[in-house]
């Protein structure tokens, strides 16, 4: 065996062993729904986070409203576990993780300058902490979505970091970590991820550019950020959506991919990124859809899944308007109201 072929085998046998003796996946009571929330998800940094124009309190909004419109228990939400340095390991590398041991440089990641100019240990707990535990969230939504069919993390979606980078107010590879976790986990050797946010998914692309198990869809905006060429290449199904795409346009392009993807790849589970960027007057996506087309873009893609019978894990992603959270809730009540997942605990599980 070459030198480099004995080292990839190394690697691969302690990326095993950090997934095995991970504590991330956990059994879930029958008595919570699957919907992965903690309020440690939303950032508040004495108001420098409203530099960015991310909403970092969306998450908490969604799991408000879903609660006060009577469509979600606040003690049924899951709360998943904090990512530790060696859940993160599985798939950043030692030279990584320190960089964000540099305000400064999560300060680039976060597209907050003012970032840089605060203590690393202010820095871990205010902004790295709280991305950490939407990080949990998302690798222990494919167990739950294995079990029950779906699960939601609201959050998650951190599609512009890859295993060496971080960037786009995403500091660390979740859908990437969630896959390797599924492969070995779970047992999966399929996965596909249908990426809907606006901005293309380079992060996951660059980790997944060689690795024939998992099949991306990715429909995003190829003139705004992050013009990633190098990326591009990696896209199994690349969907172009120009600025200015209106709902009804989207949606037929929507339905003709999901099309060929069934065509083309049998998942044994399917990553949904489902960002709200694609909302009309978001001043980073650029396009034009209504907040009834994002219902029904939701729709269809749980729709997709449950009629091959495939495990689905949503998750937020970017959405860069206060009305996002509202367009978020309102679109899983729609998924409730269609029987497409279920809000209400199962004793029978």
């Amino acid at each position: 065996m070459s030198s480099s072929s004995a080292h990839e085998t190394d690697a691969e046998t302690l990326r095993r062993e950090r997934i095995l003796s991970s504590k991330l996946y956990f059994d879930v009571s029958p008595s919570n729904v699957s919907v992965i929330y903690s309020s440690a998800y939303d950032i508040s940094f004495m108001g420098i986070e409203k530099l960015h124009p991310f909403d970092s309190s969306k998450w908490g909004r969604v799991c408000q409203f879903l609660v006060s419109d009577g469509f979600l228990e606040k003690r049924s939400i899951v709360e998943p576990l904090e990512a530790s340095k060696d859940d993160l390991l599985v798939v950043h590398s030692e030279t990584y993780l320190n960089s964000l041991k540099s305000s400064g440089n999560v300060a680039m990641i976060t597209e907050v300058p003012p970032v840089g100019l605060f203590p690393n240990c202010l820095v871990q707990q205010k902004v790295l902490y709280p991305f950490r535990k939407q990080v949990g969230g998302t690798i222990l939504a494919a167990k739950l979505a294995k079990e029950r069919g779906w699960a939601i993390n609201v959050g998650g979606g951190f599609h512009h970091c890859s295993a060496e980078r971080g960037g786009g107010f995403c500091a660390y590879a979740d859908i990437s970590l969630c896959i390797q976790y599924s492969f070995v986990r779970l047992g999966l050797s399929r996965v596909m991820i249908i990426d809907l946010d606006a901005h293309q998914g380079n992060g996951h692309e660059t980790d997944f550019a060689h690795d024939r198990r998992v099949y991306i869809l990715d429909m995003y905006n190829p003139g705004i950020y992050p013009l990633d060429y190098e990326a591009r290449r990696f896209i199994d199904q690349k969907v172009e959506v120009m600025s200015g795409t209106k709902t009804d346009e989207y949606l037929r392009k929507l339905d003709e991919a999901l099309e060929v993807a069934s065509r083309n790849f049998q998942p044994e589970l399917i990553i949904y990124n489902a960002g709200t960027d694609i909302l009309d007057g978001d001043p980073l996506g650029l396009l034009k859809i209504s907040p009834e087309g994002v219902t029904r873009r939701d729709e269809r893609v749980f729709r997709f899944a449950r009629d091959r019978e495939i495990p689905l894990v949503m998750l937020t992603s970017g959405g860069y308007m206060k009305s996002s959270a509202r367009v978020i809730a309102d679109s899983i009540e729609n998924l409730s109201g269609k029987g497409l997942i279920t809000m209400q605990p199962n004793p029978a599980l």
